[in-house]
């Protein structure tokens, strides 16, 4: 099947053809012919990168009217970054019809020139929950007239605990819109969001439900804690040409991480959520670009990162939540391509490894970081390919080439090749001579422990509810705080509340599930530093955060809006500093040692 099959109006098929797309992704062929036929609810059931913004997208287009102004399509995303990235793309799709106007609305931006775009006529918003909620509020935005409302990515959004702030966009929606709802994984909170607002819906089901992307191979090495940043190092040197994602579990060791790479010479920038937008914007601007290779994030700052090459994930850290394992692998092996999910485990995290395996159905393989040899070898024909691969620039070298070969005419073809590939590649290999085994040995014990972690991990979470509220570290709150807080109002012990994650301007915490109502209804209408703060279920048992089972109480208002470099390398056992393949070495600490380095050729064979 082709686009020009499904029916689509000429003007969107020209887009298309400019986009070169010719064939729907699965998503796309079983969601698109029975959109455009039917006026029906939908469940949209596709891991990221499958081509779902499409699925929803040229269907939505197709019921509008744009011969009228006002709102008649609203999509609601997690985060500013994948709103903009749907609105790019809807703009795309409908550059060629006349009076087409999409509105993009987000924190952190003006909401007065938001405003103004509103007004113009804008027949399709792309929301984020949080800034459409306060538009609402102020009446710049009147949603009486959608005809269709679309929940983008719906698990994220319940995950970061915006089920309140949907409930509250579609109260101000006709009864009879259709509701297009798409997700990567359908747990409790997304089936109940489908149950409330949607008619018998159509379900359409790309690959299993909650399990991984079969385009990923997924795979983890056994280290100690104190060679992780080594290996990382080891791991971007095994794969000169990656372009991926690094996440880690704190913004601070992301910063330091990211910091650390910069310093080794590694073309990589920060992305985390202590960033202002600006910074964060630059951020992504240069990742998209592909003038930055590597960017280091934590969970929350990489949502919404819609870019369809990256070829590599790397965890840094295990995801404190296992199901945000499938999210974050997720943004590789995407449009059809192939991609590596690369996770670093000490021995005693073996059994969150297994948890995450029943979490996405597959094995992932154990495997040994590749020894200085190995990578040796790797960035040679690396470098023999960027040779052969390399554009002659007849014009600008004609001049020079005499002398050069006069110069070189004592030597054969083979001495030239030699001398060359030594003159890039001998502080390569002076970088890993007698490198060390940085892999940690895993024993039948240490598995096996690992199978009783995960096991009793699994059913401890059952045990548990997890709560979010609508305060976090801007607001002063820490986790001493936190349990204060609901050890007071609910009249419990410590001991009976688990697991707290802090966030910017949201937090979560477990307690066990037999005090559940007695949490809920304790928490309402407290205070913290004279500010109201909102608390909700975020999740049954061991189901993925963020969705408000039974409701929410509580008042106050909501939160929910929202260089290039070289490649030099340090020394990963051994005494000194070196070039890599694509760059020389810099100045820096190695592995227990320090070093200086030669920068000689940095500039010139910097990668962009």
């Amino acid at each position: 099947m082709t686009f020009n099959e499904l029916g689509l109006r000429a003007e969107v098929l020209k887009a298309l053809e400019d986009l070169g797309f010719e064939t729907p992704t699965p998503i796309q062929e079983e969601s698109i012919p029975q959109l455009l036929s039917e006026n029906r609810d939908l469940v949209g059931l596709a891991q990221t990168g499958t081509g779902k913004t499409a699925a929803f997208g040229l269907p939505l287009i197709e019921s509008i009217d744009f011969d009228k102004k006002f709102v008649q399509g609203v999509i609601i995303a997690p985060t500013r970054e994948l709103g903009i990235q749907i609105a790019e793309d809807f703009k795309k799709y409908t550059k060629y019809i006349k009076g087409a106007n999409i509105a993009t609305i987000y924190g952190g931006a003006s909401i007065e020139i938001q405003a103004r775009e509103v007004k113009r006529g804008a027949q399709i918003i792309v929301a984020t929950p949080g800034r459409l909620n306060d538009m609402i509020r102020r009446n710049m935005v009147k949603l009486n007239q959608v005809s269709i409302a679309i929940l983008d990515e719906a698990d994220e959004m319940l995950n970061m605990g915006f089920k309140e702030d949907i409930d509250t966009i579609l109260s101000q929606t006709p009864d009879d819109k259709n509701v297009w709802l798409f997700s990567a994984t359908m747990p409790k909170e997304v089936a109940r969001i489908a149950s409330t607002y949607m008619t018998n819906p159509i379900e359409v089901t790309v690959g299993t439900k909650n399990a991984a992307n079969t385009d990923i191979h997924h795979v983890y090495y056994t280290i100690n804690d104190r060679n992780r940043y080594f290996a990382l190092k080891r791991m971007l040197d095994f794969h000169p040409e990656i372009y991926g994602l690094v996440f880690c579990r704190t913004k601070r060791l992301t910063q330091e991480v990211a910091d650390k790479l910069m310093k080794d010479g590694y073309s990589a920038a920060p992305l985390h959520g202590d960033l202002s937008q600006s910074q964060r914007d630059h951020a992504m601007k240069k990742f998209r670009d592909k003038t930055v290779q590597i960017l280091v994030a934590t969970d929350v700052a990489a949502r919404g990162i819609d870019v369809n090459e990256i070829s590599h994930v790397i965890h840094y850290n295990l995801p404190e939540e296992v199901e945000n394992y499938n999210h974050r692998s997720g943004r590789t092996g995407r449009a059809g391509n192939k991609g590596e999910s690369i996770s670093f485990a000490s021995a005693k995290e073996i059994g969150r490894i297994k948890s995450i395996e029943r979490v996405i159905k597959l094995e992932i393989e154990h495997a040994t970081i590749p020894s200085g040899k190995e990578v040796c070898e790797k960035q040679l024909f690396a470098l023999v390919n960027n040779v052969k691969n390399v554009e002659v620039k007849e014009e600008e070298i004609e001049n020079f080439l005499p002398s050069i070969f006069e110069q070189l005419e004592e030597f054969s073809k083979e001495e030239v090749i030699k001398k060359f590939v030594s003159a890039e590649f001998n502080h390569f290999l002076e970088y890993y001579d007698g490198s060390r085994d940085l892999n940690s040995k895993l024993s039948d014990r240490d598995k096996e422990k690992g199978e009783r972690q995960a096991k009793k991990r699994d059913l401890t979470d059952e045990s548990k509810q997890r709560f979010h509220i609508t305060l976090g570290t801007d607001a002063g709150l820490n986790k001493g705080a936190i349990l204060r807080i609901v050890c007071e109002a609910a009249n419990i012990s410590s001991n009976e509340v688990g697991r707290i994650d802090l966030f910017r301007e949201f937090s979560f915490f477990d307690v066990d599930k037999k005090y559940a109502d007695q949490v809920l209804n304790g928490m309402k209408d407290q205070e913290f530093n004279n500010e109201a703060f909102k608390i909700q279920f975020a999740k049954s048992g061991g189901g993925s955060g963020g969705g408000g089972s039974r409701g929410s109480s509580g008042g106050g208002r909501s939160r929910g809006g929202n260089s290039g470099g070289g490649n030099s390398r340090r020394r990963d056992g051994g005494k000194s500093s070196f070039s890599g393949s694509r760059n020389s070495g810099g100045s820096g600490r190695s592995e227990g040692s320090s070093g200086g380095g030669s920068r000689d050729r940095d500039k010139r064979r910097r990668r962009s």
